[in-house]
């Protein structure tokens, strides 16, 4: 878009900063607001020239986006044609336009929405977790079985010579835990208090540190220990360990239940979300504005400085492979671009007592919720966050309302743990 003002507006602008500065301004050999015009003009006419330009064209290029009628996406390039007294200013404004939608498309999109309920064997599950969260070690003096923990010190060398993160003092390994390499838990299937045992693996091709991956490694492996499991039995003081002063289990199992609904409410509301975010994208393709790619990708690329500066790291932005981040980006572009139109065009607002019965949930997990939810309602900047959440579910559902949704009928663990395939990798720097 190329934009022309007079040469009239331009000058009466910086003459009448030169008259303000004038007033201010403190020259040798004259007293305040008695500079001459010609020596303000010499000295800084130039700058003002530059500074009164910027800010016009900042100002009509707003004016003549809304007489055209436009909706810039990104920031503008904006280079002047022309720049000098006397004359018109002229400059041309390259910028992109947010993609036309259009109407949204959703309705053949088939969304599965699972159906479980809790049982009284997730509910056991659960608990037994717990147990095994306050496992105490029995130190035993038979040969160590599986689910056993067995204490070590071992040295690691490749071609006779010690590597790095190859030795360890104290080391506990629980056999059949899958921390360790498989080969190196099962040299010491069978181990007992005081062995000394030789244990050789060969590190897998994709090991995650490369001047390990694909060699042969002995271990000179001594056992300080090997001890067998106790859990807790489900009783009043096993309630009372996680804080169920009364009530007992029946209590507990109550508290868990509740918690495990929650938990799927949360799990089941992010699924929906994924497949209808997913459906938005197959069924409505739009021109995404690469000036909006690259602004999600600088935003991308200082979060993950930020994560990275928190650990300790420094991450120069030279250094960072941004075309690793460009996948993703286009996919949030596209996505905030066709859930604002879905917004628009369906004209969508925050339902507040919606926003407020997300607080609720959020604060069940606070020591003091009440204070949670006001913490949020006296600053608007962090109510403006909830409301974001609270307006994107409102999206799902009114877009789940058109779509083909089909209810799939499974278990609460079949959902909420899905099988993996295991993963044979060394789980610490040491072996």
């Amino acid at each position: 878009m190329t934009v022309s003002l007079p040469a009239e507006q331009l000058e009466q602008e910086i003459s009448a900063r030169l008259v303000r500065l004038s007033q201010n301004i403190r020259m040798p050999g004259f007293r305040p607001g008695k500079a001459p015009r010609k020596l303000l003009e010499a000295k800084y006419g130039a700058g003002l020239l530059q500074e009164v330009a910027g800010e016009l064209m900042h100002t009509s290029f707003r004016d003549a986006l809304g007489q055209e009628g436009l909706n810039p996406a990104g920031k503008p390039a904006i280079e002047p044609k022309s720049l000098e007294r006397g004359h018109d200013l002229e400059y041309v404004a390259t910028f992109e336009v947010y993609p036309d939608v259009g109407e949204i498309k959703i309705a053949n999109a088939e969304i599965e929405r699972p159906q479980c309920e809790i049982e009284d064997a997730d509910i056991d599950r659960t608990i037994e977790n717990m147990r095994k969260q306050r496992v105490s070690w029995d130190k035993v003096f038979r040969e160590a079985g599986n689910e056993d923990r067995v204490t070590i010190d071992f040295v690691g060398t490749i071609d006779s010579e010690p590597f790095e993160g190859g030795e360890a003092k104290d080391f506990p390994v629980v056999l059949g835990s899958g921390s360790l390499l498989s080969d190196f838990e099962t040299g010491l299937v069978g181990v007992k208090t005081g062995e000394k045992r030789s244990i050789s693996i060969d590190f897998p091709e994709n090991y995650p540190k490369e001047e390990l991956a694909g060699k042969h490694a002995t271990f000179a492996v001594e056992v300080k220990e090997v001890a067998q499991s106790r859990l807790p039995e489900v009783d009043e003081d096993f309630a009372k360990a996680l804080g169920i002063e009364i009530g007992g289990v029946d209590k507990l199992r109550a508290e868990i239940k509740e918690n495990l609904a929650r938990e799927l409410d949360d799990r089941v509301r992010a699924f929906l979300r994924t497949q209808v975010m997913q459906a938005l994208l197959e069924n409505n393709k739009i021109d995404i504005p690469e000036r909006l790619v690259e602004e999600e990708i600088d935003r991308m690329v200082s979060s993950a400085q930020q994560q990275l500066k928190g650990r300790g790291v420094a991450l120069d932005a030279q250094e960072v492979d941004r075309s690793r981040y460009q996948e993703e980006a286009r996919r949030r572009v596209a996505l905030g671009i066709i859930v604002i139109e879905v917004v628009k065009s369906s004209e969508l607002k925050v339902d507040a007592a919606k926003v407020r019965a997300r607080l609720d949930e959020m604060a069940v997990g606070y020591d003091d919720p009440a204070g949670f939810i006001q913490w949020h309602y006296a600053d608007r900047s962090r109510l403006s966050h909830i409301e974001s959440i609270v307006l994107e579910e409102q999206v799902v559902e009114h877009l789940l309302e058109k779509a083909q949704v089909v209810d799939k009928p499974m278990t609460f663990s079949e959902f909420m743990y899905p099988a993996e395939a295991p993963a044979d990798q060394l789980g610490a720097d040491n072996a």
